[in-house]
């Protein structure tokens, strides 16, 4: 709890870099901004510079969405099937540009001075975290504890604050990223992010807030808007969350008109005519950072490589992970040229009478908008603190199956008439983390998921 400002990460010093930003005469954004670039070295297996980001921001009064997505190379030959790793996954990193854009439009503070703690961990080193050892996949796998550095990565930071984000899309980082893959330097240059209109529905009382295609986001507002109209059961929130994703993957593109999803009649008419469809969708890696400031400013932060480490592709000499977005054109069959696959990473807000109730975020690939449907239950269903709706047991929904974490497993007898296979899972990894802070009154009440290693903290 926190009586001015706060920052929830899933990594210490990506919060501690959060706070120093606003200890600094900062606002949120800035403290996002701090806090996503150190992700990008204490979390390097799920995110980076290599990747793609998503914000909303909520400026005291409007809310605004950051689409910071990059797109397939312009001339790529249409593949199917796609590949999943390697130099052809591989799509414009939106992630450093899209810094950029939420520094230029409402920080306070330059990259420059925000970079400085992401550049300290990457060279002078960091202590690897038990959750995120385990996720390391690549050798080195560090042990929990071990001390890690990145100094290539350290070198390519340096130049981004020295330079801004050209560094990254022309010159000689550019050419490193084009050697490697299947985009071409002009891929990079022409690449820029977009501010864009959120989605929104009203649920029990509160506004729900996502982005538009090519993010997943109103897979989470639909299942939402099925299930207020009945009750939050267990049985139920699995029937919407499985209704929503299967309309997601059939709908959502690049550029597509999701709205009709949304609407009061078409909701009432989806829940009549279910569907037992199995929705399979693949896994990612991610993660999502929130901060609100003592001005009222919120920002809900998301980045990722999507798989862990991405496409496996390092740029050569700069320590850029590159990310292999491009596997999610799995979703349509086929790569799309200059247009951007299917989005897993979504950042959420809550507003409640026209006014902020606050950020929420859950990590976890395809598994985000049903915990997104999951938590906000649990947040104003329940009324459950940030702490303890994060820290709730969430149940996934993969194929023919339904995965529960330990803490359901009582209650698979619910759970026969769906027509899925139930799973009890003992891997908290399948099952995301989160972050959030909302507004009870005039103070701050944050949690940070306990299957991740960071934690909330505030002043």
């Amino acid at each position: 709890m926190a009586a001015a400002a706060m920052v929830a990460a899933s990594q210490p010093l990506a919060t501690r870099a959060g706070l120093r930003a606003l200890e600094r005469g900062g606002n949120a954004a800035d403290a996002a901004l701090a806090a996503a670039a150190v992700l990008c070295v204490t979390e390097a297996m799920s995110t980076g510079i290599g990747g793609d980001a998503f914000a909303l921001v909520w400026d005291g009064e409007c809310l605004h969405g950051l689409d910071a997505a990059g797109p397939a190379p312009k001339h790529a030959a249409p593949l199917a099937p796609v590949e999943q790793r390697g130099p052809r996954s591989v799509t414009v990193p939106g992630a450093v540009a899209g810094w950029a854009a939420l520094a230029e439009r409402f920080g306070r503070i330059g990259l420059d001075t925000l970079l400085t703690d992401a550049i300290a961990a990457a060279e002078d080193g960091f202590a690897a975290g038990a959750v995120t050892a385990a996720a390391w996949t690549m050798p080195p796998s560090p042990s929990p504890g071990r001390r890690l550095r990145l100094p290539d990565l350290a070198a390519t930071l340096g130049r981004i604050a020295r330079e801004g984000p050209a560094a990254l899309y022309e010159g000689g980082i550019a050419r490193a990223i084009a050697s490697c893959t299947w985009l071409e330097e002009a891929d990079l240059a022409a690449y820029e992010p977009r501010w864009v209109e959120p989605l929104t529905i009203e649920y029990r009382g509160a506004t729900v807030c996502e982005l538009p295609p090519p993010t997943q986001g109103v897979a989470a507002l639909e299942g939402l808007g099925l299930l207020q109209l009945g009750e939050p059961t267990l049985p139920a929130q699995i029937e919407c969350a499985r209704l929503a994703l299967e309309d997601a993957l059939t709908h959502v593109r690049d550029g597509a008109d999701v709205s009709p999803l949304l609407a009061p009649r078409y909701l009432a008419e989806r829940l009549k005519g279910r569907s037992a469809s199995p929705v399979t969708e693949p896994p990612g890696g991610t993660v999502y950072l929130c901060a609100v400031d003592a001005d009222g400013m919120a920002v809900s932060f998301i980045q990722s490589l999507f798989d862990g480490f991405g496409s496996r592709v390092v740029a050569p000499g700069t320590g850029i992970v590159l990310q292999n977005r491009g596997a999610c054109f799995a979703v349509s069959g086929a790569v799309e040229p200059g247009r951007r696959p299917y989005h897993t990473i979504i950042p959420g807000m809550l507003l409640r009478n026209g006014r902020l109730l606050g950020p929420f975020g859950v990590m976890g690939g395809f598994l985000q908008a049903q915990a997104h449907l999951q938590l906000v239950s649990a947040l104003v269903d329940d009324g459950l603190d940030p702490q303890a709706a994060l820290d709730r047991p969430r149940f996934r929904v993969d194929g023919p199956t339904v995965r529960l974490e330990e803490g359901l497993w009582d209650r698979a007898g619910q759970l026969e008439g769906l027509g899925l296979e139930v799973v009890q899972s003992r891997q908290p990894s399948e099952f995301g983390g989160g972050q959030a802070i909302l507004v009870r009154g005039d103070v701050l009440v944050g949690g940070s998921d306990a299957r991740k290693d960071g934690y909330a903290a505030g002043f």
